[in-house]
């Protein structure tokens, strides 16, 4: 199955919350920031749900 990730459900570190907060400011898309932390979109998106940012809805 493509697109699965081998850190299944690993806690987030506070480096990634910082790059997080960082490419969510620059107004990146959900999906390149996804790549960049090497997270799921929808792990993403749960954190960023859960720490009060808003992710650009670019496709």
């Amino acid at each position: 199955m493509k697109g699965k990730f081998e850190r299944h459900k690993q806690p987030w570190t506070a480096a990634e919350i910082d790059k997080l907060h960082m490419l969510a400011k620059k107004g990146m898309a959900l999906k390149a920031i996804a790549k960049a932390l090497t997270r799921s979109e929808e792990s993403v998106k749960a954190r960023a749900k859960a720490d009060g940012l808003s992710i650009a809805k670019l496709h």
